[in-house]
């Protein structure tokens, strides 16, 4: 909907002429004082003009019974996650309510450095949702992995004054800022004064203080309601998490108080469609807090007010007068099941999403492994203790895992019987063509090996299995459709998901996707898998940046000593 003259708005807005939309019959919760009161809502252009009281419009919607919110804004989030385009992203979750997005494009940055980030910036601008962007400030996000691209401070510089972006993204080198590494000081110190997100994961004490003195303003890592509560008394805006593996909402639901709320926001980080289709975006977690006990005031303001003020975004929030038209019809404040969702006055419906304009895509035939054969897969050395990475479902943190494994023919094997099956990461961009492999607990995996080039966040090629054959027929199927999802078993292909947007992304519609995620896994499941989602756990052990243990293509990780193990 085109923007509307000022002279328009106020006329409207003091019903001296029929205002452009009227949503007439429903009731507006108001997140200032959690009153729901029926009310018209008048609607000039792309902003609202009129509220608590009654207008005529050119064109007016019937909502009687139904309860009005302002609409939702996911605070941090990776759309490369969802596995689809940012157009694909805004037709999946727009319509549950979700207007504004706060994204960190760091994924396609790593595999194709500024391009990525100029893709998303073109295609911020055409869509129904409003997607800001965040400036990535770990490409990579340590020295301990190698990706296909390095921004350094100066490199970001040309878009900071970019309409679509807010500030530096999440600063995941949590330690590097500790250490004062010349590259981490150099970007806070570029971007000092403006929005600088954060990501420090069990930082507490006096180092959380040294963090947050670098000008760092949010975080979305707290796991528990202390570490939560910590970083909220020093002056963070806790985003709480819920996404397809990192499941925070239940550990920190006891902090969404109408008290503390003020400072408290809603993410997802990373969700897959399969998840959103089958539970929802942040609709999904809205409800869920709701029946874990919080007040629907408090999770109103957290899932909009209180993001909109804590990311500068003055405009939004509130269905108020002078604010952007974002509105959420929903059945009920506990259903959240929205019928109508306006986003900048527009009505997100298929017509609205099929008038908008494409970005063509980039990083096309981005996978670059050398050719892998089932040798690549054998972990020397004499030393029978062994680290193994201990996976924590729901959690994208990792336990530092000791376990005697004895070598035989000069490999140590997968040991089925304890749940130790084979790790390895391929560099994937043709650079050095590393090779790592170790040894992780905690997939319940029994014959045959999965793959992804989804790989946070250098996204090379993981792979995990118990068979060496296996192992290498998945890496090398990811080659040939150009990054993705593999499920291999006894040589042959069970199931499979392209991506080749970067290896991150595809260019099928999201149905198409949540049904191929479906098929994958199932087929994880029939080689015994037990993660809820083995995909994006796989990932997750690849980030040398979360504690305790990681592996990259330089070799395992003791993230508490920041260091790659001998």
């Amino acid at each position: 909907m085109p923007k509307s003259s000022l002279a328009d708005r106020i006329d409207q807005g003091r019903g001296m002429a029929p205002a452009d939309l009227v949503l007439k019959g429903g009731r507006v919760f108001d997140l200032i004082t959690g009153d729901l009161v029926e009310s018209d809502v008048a609607i000039c252009g792309d902003t609202i003009v009129g509220v608590f009281g009654s207008y005529v419009g050119r064109k007016e919607i019937d909502v009687s019974g139904c309860v009005l919110v302002p609409g939702f804004i996911d605070t941090h989030l990776h759309v490369e996650s969802s596995l689809v385009t940012p157009h694909e992203f805004d037709r999946c979750v727009t319509p549950r309510g979700v207007t504004t997005a706060i994204c960190d494009p760091h994924e396609i940055a790593n595999v194709c450095g500024i391009r990525g980030i100029e893709f998303f910036l073109h295609s911020a601008s055409q869509l129904v949702m409003d997607l800001r962007v965040q400036l990535s400030s770990c490409v990579p996000s340590t020295h301990m992995e190698t990706t296909g691209a390095r921004l350094s401070a100066s490199d970001l510089v040309p878009f900071m004054d970019h309409p679509k972006v807010i500030g530096l993204a999440e600063f995941m080198n949590y330690p590097g800022v500790l250490m004062k590494d010349e590259g981490c000081l150099e970007k806070l110190e570029t971007f000092r004064g403006r929005h600088i997100d954060g990501h420090a994961p069990l930082l507490r004490g006096n180092d959380l203080n040294g963090y947050i003195s670098a000008g760092i303003r949010t975080e979305h890592e707290a796991t528990t309601y202390d570490e939560g509560l910590e970083k909220l008394r020093k002056g963070m805006r806790v985003l709480i998490r819920e996404g397809s593996v990192s499941k925070d909402l239940h550990a920190l639901a006891g902090l969404l108080t109408e008290r503390f709320s003020p400072y408290l926001c809603l993410c997802t980080d990373d969700r897959n469609p399969l998840d959103i289709g089958e539970h929802g975006h942040l609709d999904y977690m809205i409800r869920t807090a709701i029946e874990l006990g919080a007040a629907p005031l408090a999770v109103y303001r957290a899932a909009s007010l209180s993001a909109a003020e804590a990311f500068g975004l003055k405009d939004r929030g509130l269905i108020a007068p002078g604010k952007r038209a974002d509105i959420v019809v929903v059945d009920s404040l506990e259903g959240c099941h929205a019928s109508l969702v306006l986003a900048g006055g527009v009505v997100a419906d298929d017509a609205a999403f099929a008038a908008r304009a494409v970005t063509e895509p980039v990083a096309r035939h981005s996978v670059k492994a050398p050719p892998i054969t089932s040798g690549d897969f054998r972990t020397g050395g004499n030393r029978v203790e062994t680290p193994v990475i201990g996976i924590l479902p729901g959690k994208i943190i990792t336990e530092h895992l000791i376990f005697d494994i004895a070598p035989e023919d000069g490999d140590k094997r997968p040991d089925i019987a304890r749940d130790l099956v084979k790790i390895a990461v391929i560099e994937r961009h043709g650079v050095n063509g590393n090779r790592a492999t170790g040894f992780v607990k905690g997939f319940g995996l029994r014959r045959g090996a999965i793959g992804s080039t989804v790989c946070h966040d250098h996204h090379n090629i993981a792979v995990v299995g118990a068979d060496y054959g296996d192992m290498a027929l998945a890496t090398t199927r990811l080659g040939e459709i150009e990054g993705g999802f593999v499920v291999v078993e006894g040589g042959r292909v069970l199931a499979e998901l392209a991506l080749p947007v970067a290896g991150l992304m595809s260019l099928s519609s999201f149905e198409e996707v949540r049904e191929k995620l479906v098929a994958l896994r199932a087929a994880a499941r029939s080689l015994g898998v037990t993660l809820e989602e083995p995909f994006l756990q796989l990932a997750f052990l690849c980030l040398p940046v979360i504690p305790h243990l990681k592996i990259t293509d330089m070799g395992m990780v003791d993230v508490d000593r920041f260091e790659v193990m001998p």
